[in-house]
């Protein structure tokens, strides 16, 4: 039997990172070494059974510099890839602050028939107990194993969760990210074999991948807290916002103050869109917010929230439609 080929396409991230010492868990960036994935994966991932990894570069990134531009420059890059025959599947190394951010933003507009699996690495492969060769391998051998739909998923700590639902939790744990909402979608055992738990959720709407990320609107997020007025929000409409997501207090209300000014952004023709910064639990359709033009975020988190908004107001999509849309994911 033939492997099993599987694309591994490397965007930096600590997986290219190497600290100081062997407990530089904290500021190896400051070493300013990053690696070709080439190299990673030479290194962390040789000679897989039944598995063919191919590497292939995109861009040495920190995650906290990634930008709608990359994105989409990613997107082309796995479109070309899951246009190769006789591939199982495509791995994309990450690193983990922005993760859940890049892998929805694929959920949502990959047209490649294969699964795309994003992993990370909480530590650099040098380092005592580090993940980096643990969550390569098991990536890997969740896109090769042929029982993954073709769409974005995610996987770290042998743990695989959907992209519409997972988050980043926690700084520095080695489990540090979760599905608060609904729970993964299975793991990965030590031999390499994938146990699936449930079905990934159906993805409502394909967004096409825009060519050029200046295409996308600006989209803002407000974060409420307690006396928080409407100084941001103003800021963001005179910033030329399309869009703001007012992550509220949980059930997802903001401050006085701030819907004073949610109503002046209204008014000023941007979209606005209700969530909360709760981890757990949906804002449903009120007539709190739709008597004041504000649409409700239903259980998508805040910063999810705005790339779904970024890539729907770049395809002109009506208020109707989008409220709709929002509720169903």
């Amino acid at each position: 039997m033939s492997a099993r080929r599987v694309a591994v396409i490397g965007a930096g991230g600590t997986f290219a990172m190497m600290g100081a010492h062997a407990r530089d868990w904290v500021d190896y960036g400051d070493t300013g070494i990053i690696r070709p994935v080439e190299e990673v994966l030479a290194e962390l991932a040789p000679g897989l059974p039944g598995v063919e990894a191919v590497p292939h570069s995109f861009r040495t990134l920190p995650s906290t510099g990634i930008t709608a531009a990359d994105w989409c420059a990613l997107g082309a890059e796995i479109a070309a890839r899951g246009a190769e025959p006789g591939l199982s599947g495509i791995v994309v190394t990450h690193g983990t602050a922005s993760m859940e951010e890049t892998a929805f933003f694929t959920w949502l507009t990959c047209a490649a028939p294969l699964p795309v699996v994003f992993t990370g690495a909480q530590r650099p492969p040098n380092t005592e107990g580090s993940d980096a060769g643990p969550n390569l391998r098991a990536a890997i051998a969740a896109a090769a194993s042929g029982r993954l739909a073709p769409g974005a998923c995610l996987s770290m700590n042998a743990t695989l969760f959907d992209a519409r639902d997972v988050s980043k939790t926690a700084n520095f744990a080695l489990d540090a990210f979760e599905a608060p909402e609904f729970g993964p979608l299975g793991l990965v055992e030590a031999d390499g074999t994938l146990r699936l738990a449930r079905q990934a959720p159906p993805r409502p709407r394909r967004f096409a991948l825009p060519a050029d990320a200046r295409a996308l609107p600006r989209v803002d997020i407000a974060f409420s807290h307690a006396g928080a007025d409407g100084a941001a929000i103003d800021a963001f409409i005179a910033a030329g916002a399309r869009a703001i997501v007012s992550a509220g207090m949980p059930p997802g209300r903001c401050t006085p103050g701030e819907r004073a000014a949610l109503k002046r952004a209204v008014a000023a023709g941007v979209t606005v869109v209700q969530s909360s910064r709760a981890p757990r639990g949906r804002v449903p359709l009120q007539a709190y917010n739709t008597a004041d033009g504000i649409l409700s975020g239903g259980s998508l988190a805040p910063n999810k929230l705005r790339i779904l908004l970024m890539l729907a107001l770049a395809e002109a999509m009506p208020a109707d439609a989008l409220q709709a849309l929002l509720l169903a994911c």
